[in-house]
């Protein structure tokens, strides 16, 4: 890809250039447009182009601005997952029978980036259902990892995340209840935020034909993806608050600060090791590189802390509450078959598999029981958060894998080191956070042996979401951040 000015600044930047008068919105949207229509034909990230509305709306912009106004993102192109409603654009969620649907507003977060003045590009690809770690469907096909068009940019913000780290608009927005902002950030090189559970608001954020209704998610968030920790934050700050349906029309949110401003300030956990499943070389020596940056700074780190909940039963907690929520919108039919199926299990399989399949067909009261352990971690957390301000640890095991179209996500196998294991079972580091509804931030943390990106997350104390953010941003001053793509 050739080098270009604008090819792959922060929304910082641009908004500080735009305020200039450096640039206009109209030349942003105009290079961002020839770079897509240049470009995606190999990565296949923005599926739903709506480049006449963009130009539309950066022109507005510029003219908003030559009036004296000044916005959160006013000018700024970015891109929207494609399960986010946009009046007058397809959302299908990859879905073949939803191919046509077209809702009639906007999700309340693209109703919100358009308040700050953001200029909508397009939507990017997911995969079907929103429900893997790849990004392909049959509507929209494969999005390719910019790294190697050989391999998945993850999911299910993959595209997203694939646009991003092709200089496709300086911010998107994605959702994540399985990692699906913190695993393609990962395997994209890029920055990502899955913000503490109802930070901000989800309406819109809906199946297809399914009504846009307020809604409490049990374990899914909508969140920013960037290219630097900063850009972040700025964005995060766009999406926080509660639903103005159900909050009142102000959805302002004060977060507290973050917890420290200086590097060696920070008291870190560092894990890299699951009861479920081994981490790779690769992500082990991100994680690392990341630990050792923490202690070189004169941070307090720690490998090992008896306060830490037990993974191996947050592991389980979490496939119960995923999986449960996931099969109570299924037909009967297929919960009958799943019923046949979890009845044949042996009793002494423990495995994450079995997991899965029992909660497939829990009742309300086992799901009562999972939710009440859920309130004993969340507890624990605290705990942990007394004494330490963030943990560091993987996204995944692996850096980003081959395409794997198998469409029976329980015959794949990830290979870890030459080892392949149970391919839904690198879910459990997404899980750490997501169960208990902690935030976590994705950080790239350099590259492997093979040149691929390798991320880590670090996790933060609920509703202290500004803690984690600021550690991501302290540790891109220290061990760099974005790469573009060779």
């Amino acid at each position: 890809m050739e080098p270009n000015l604008w090819n792959f600044p922060t929304a910082e930047e641009l908004a500080a250039a735009l305020r200039a008068g450096d640039v206009s919105s109209a030349e942003l949207t105009d290079e961002a447009i020839t770079r897509i229509e240049r470009h995606d034909k190999e990565i296949n990230a923005v599926c739903v182009p709506d480049f006449d509305r963009a130009r539309a709306a950066a022109h507005a912009a510029d003219q908003a601005r030559a009036r004296g106004e000044d916005r959160p993102l006013l000018g700024i192109p970015v891109t929207v997952k494609e399960s986010y409603d946009i009046a007058g654009l397809t959302t299908t969620w990859g879905m073949p029978e939803h191919r046509s649907h077209l809702p009639a507003e906007d999700a309340v977060q693209v109703s919100r980036l358009k308040d700050a003045g953001a200029v909508i590009l397009g939507k990017t690809n997911v995969p079907l259902g929103l429900q893997d770690v790849q990004s392909f469907n049959e509507i929209y096909g494969t999005t390719n990892n910019p790294w190697d068009h050989g391999r998945t940019p993850g999911g299910s913000s993959g595209g997203s995340a694939a646009a991003l780290a092709s200089g496709f608009g300086a911010l998107s927005i994605g959702s994540d209840i399985g990692g699906s902002l913190r695993t393609p950030a990962h395997f994209c090189g890029v920055y990502a935020h899955k913000p503490t559970l109802g930070l901000a608001a989800i309406r819109g954020m809906v199946p297809p034909t399914a009504p846009a209704f307020p809604a409490e998610s049990d374990l899914a968030v909508v969140g920013p993806m960037a290219r630097t920790a900063r850009d972040l934050t700025l964005l995060l700050d766009v999406m926080a608050g509660p639903d103005p349906l159900t909050h009142g029309v102000a959805y302002d949110v004060t977060l507290p600060p973050a917890r420290h401003e200086r590097l060696g300030d920070f008291r870190v956990l560092v894990l890299d090791e699951h009861p479920f499943i081994p981490t790779g070389a690769a992500v082990r020596a991100g994680v690392d590189r990341v630990a050792d940056a923490l202690a070189d700074a004169g941070a307090r780190v720690e490998r090992h802390s008896p306060l830490l909940p037990d993974l191996a039963e947050a592991a389980l907690l979490y496939a119960q509450l995923l999986f449960s929520g996931f099969a109570a919108r299924f037909p009967v039919e297929a919960y009958e078959h799943f019923r046949t199926l979890a009845a044949a299990l042996s009793p002494d399989d423990r495995s994450l598999d079995a997991a899965r399949l029992r909660a497939m067909v829990f009742s309300h009261r086992d799901w009562t029981e999972a939710n009440n352990r859920r309130e004993l971690h969340r507890h624990g957390w605290r705990r942990l958060f007394g004494e330490f301000d963030a943990v560091v640890c993987p996204v995944t095991p692996t850096p980003a894998f081959p395409h794997d179209h198998d469409p029976d996500p329980l015959a794949r196998r990830l290979d870890i080191d030459g080892v392949p294991h149970p391919y839904l079972d690198q879910l459990v580091w997404a899980g750490l956070a997501t169960m208990p509804g902690l935030p976590a931030t994705a950080v790239p943390a350099g590259l492997s042996p093979e040149g691929l990106p390798v991320g880590v997350q670090i996790v933060g104390p609920m509703f202290e979401d500004r803690t984690p953010l600021r550690l991501a941003e302290l540790l891109e001053e220290r061990i760099g951040g974005f790469q573009a793509p060779a």
